[in-house]
């Protein structure tokens, strides 16, 4: 068939990689520990679950289009205007309504070489140009980033902390970099790991987005408060820039059962502590464990390690060998570390059982 008489999509669409997310091993072949997507190994809040069930009840519903519940919620926790709160489909949505809603044709967006891979895909997708920047030491440069703005930047994403490196750049950083930007260029702090992160020098990015016109900070209900499978995303931002977005977005693109789950999840703030404090002990122990047979380890503040593998023990084999023993971990290929896989901080049988795993693989 002529393909001129099939539908085309527009210039450029096709030249996107679609996502890849991390892969689930064959339970049929016995106990497999998922730890490829940084899912929590606390799950949800027993009272996230609860306020879900009730209203599946009444499934029949349509939703509360402004998620008022959800976003009252958030702001009672944050002590944040509920009005300059916007939830969502996942923090993805976000990204992607805010590229949306910024770029035109032609228009830039940055972000770092290791910088979730959704960006570059947003960018793209609303016919943006993705401008990628250097790291320095798996972290992101503010000089660098400040290097790339030309009149046609109108975003830059700055993941922090960073997936998948689990490396964050300090507040001052994040002001400086803020400071060098042009007043039109948004700068969107995706801050879905924040809950994790016990640093003197870390802020998540309400501060900013207090103080300024164009910040935005997005996080998510999918890490620490573990609600992946209902996706709940939010954004704190200015005023003007809830207006924007409000307009572009679905007007039902939170159901019902997000709405309610989500609201009592960030409210459990006893369900959020036990999971940092379980982070806290196992993240160390998994990095000097790993450390101690010989892997490298990027310094995380994350739920998750990044293991960097060797030429006569790479990643490819690394990653078969854990496989078949039920252990999941995520490639990272994509992401510039086509050599390292990323761990997330699991259950202490899977953390166990990952250590176990790859002491015997150096040892082959």
């Amino acid at each position: 068939m002529n393909e001129k008489l099939r539908p085309q999509p527009r210039p450029g669409v096709m030249k996107i990689a679609a996502y890849v997310p991390g892969k689930h091993g064959d339970s049929s072949k016995g106990k497999v520990h998922k730890l490829s997507s940084n899912e929590t190994p606390l799950g949800a809040s027993p009272e996230a679950i609860d306020a879900a069930a009730q209203v599946l009840a009444h499934a029949e519903l349509y939703p509360d289009g402004s998620a008022n519940e959800l976003r009252r919620a958030i702001a009672e926790v944050h002590g944040l205007n509920a009005e300059n709160i916007l939830c969502s489909n996942g923090s993805d949505e976000l990204l992607g309504l805010l590229a949306q809603t910024y770029l035109t044709a032609g228009d830039e967006g940055i972000f770092t070489e290791h910088g979730f891979l959704v960006y570059r895909i947003q960018i793209l997708a609303a016919g943006g140009v993705p401008i990628v920047v250097k790291e320095t030491n798996e972290r992101a440069d503010v000089d660098a980033i400040l290097a790339a703005v030309t009149e046609r930047t109108k975003l830059v994403f700055l993941a922090n902390p960073n997936n998948p490196t689990g490396t964050y750049l300090p507040f001052e950083e994040v002001r400086r970099l803020h400071a060098g930007l042009p007043s039109h260029v948004v700068l969107v702090i995706d801050a879905a790991y924040a809950e994790y992160v016990r640093r003197n020098d870390y802020e998540s990015g309400i501060e900013l987005v207090s103080s300024a016109q164009n910040v935005v900070m997005t996080r998510t209900f999918s890490k620490i408060h573990g609600l992946a499978g209902l996706r709940i995303g939010w954004m704190y931002a200015p005023a003007g820039i809830i207006d924007a977005v409000n307009r572009v977005r679905g007007p039902f693109n939170v159901n019902a059962v997000a709405i309610a789950a989500g609201a009592a999840a960030i409210r459990d703030r006893n369900h959020v502590e036990e999971a940092v404090a379980f982070n806290e002990a196992w993240l160390p122990w998994v990095a000097d464990e790993l450390t101690r047979i010989g892997l490298r380890v990027t310094p995380s503040v994350g739920n998750f390690v990044l293991i960097h593998f060797t030429e006569s023990r790479s990643a490819e084999a690394a990653d078969a060998f854990l496989t078949e023993r039920g252990l999941i971990l995520r490639r990272v290929t994509g992401y510039g570390f086509p050599n390292a896989l990323r761990m997330t901080i699991g259950s202490e049988e899977a953390n166990r059982g990952v250590v176990e795993a790859l002491t015997d693989f150096m040892k082959a």
